[in-house]
């Protein structure tokens, strides 16, 4: 569900890597997403779209310009700031689900709670709450081997959004998925931005998936190609 003001604003961003010859990844981006949006992030290998998400998660810095995220400007922040904004406000979906192998599902979630400090009994009732609410109240006990990749994906996303942040990027969340798992994957993150409030931002290459989103922000040579 859209919101009617913006969650983040990106302003003249930039990126250049290189010495002596000068790439281009990102070039005087301007973009601003509304709190709430569900959108695309497309294009194709190398045309930055990886290093805008990386600029939006506050994962690196650009050369020049500015992000700013909930009124902040995280671009100026030092690196203790920028980690806590992150933490505090950012949960990240990755291509493959990369779960602590040796912990269950449920602990697994668990982790990002206990690290913010959380009480245990605290952090079990909330990652099982969660776990529920992603369809695998019966597989909390379960390890990463045991699951598919679905639901491994599933408790994947369980963990990324179970410090309640307020913009959840996914990279490619579906990219090593089959096409059945990819669609479960797809209508779940729709259900839980429905439900949440949520600003949910997808980087992929897959043009079916991106056109099921409410928005897409096509990315070429590092410029915003297309925005609709």
């Amino acid at each position: 569900m859209v919101g009617s003001s913006n969650i983040i604003e990106i302003r003249n961003l930039s990126k250049i890597y290189g010495d002596g010859v000068e790439v281009r990844a990102l070039d005087d981006v301007n973009v601003d997403i509304r709190k709430g949006e569900f959108l695309s992030i497309i294009g194709p290998s190398g045309s930055g779209k990886s290093t805008l998400l990386h600029m939006v998660g506050i994962l690196d810095t650009p050369s020049s310009g500015t992000i700013t995220i909930d009124g902040r400007v995280v671009t100026d922040m030092s690196e203790k700031e920028r980690s806590k904004t992150r933490n505090e406000m950012l949960g990240f979906i990755f291509q493959y689900h990369h779960l602590m192998p040796d912990f269950s599902a449920l602990e697994n979630v668990m982790i990002p709670l206990l690290i913010s400090g959380m009480s245990r009994s605290k952090a079990k009732a909330d990652a099982s709450k969660l776990l529920e609410e992603v369809g695998l109240g019966d597989r909390m006990d379960h390890r990463p081997n045991q699951l598919s990749g679905g639901q491994a994906q599933r408790v994947a996303i369980a963990r990324a959004l179970v410090n309640h942040p307020s913009i959840v990027i996914g990279d490619e969340p579906t990219g090593n998925l089959d096409s059945k798992s990819s669609d479960m994957i797809y209508e779940l993150l729709r259900k839980l931005n429905h439900d949440r409030q949520q600003t949910f931002i997808l980087v992929t290459h897959d043009d079916q998936m991106a056109k099921k989103t409410d928005r897409i922000i096509r990315i070429i040579d590092g410029k915003i190609a297309n925005d609709e």
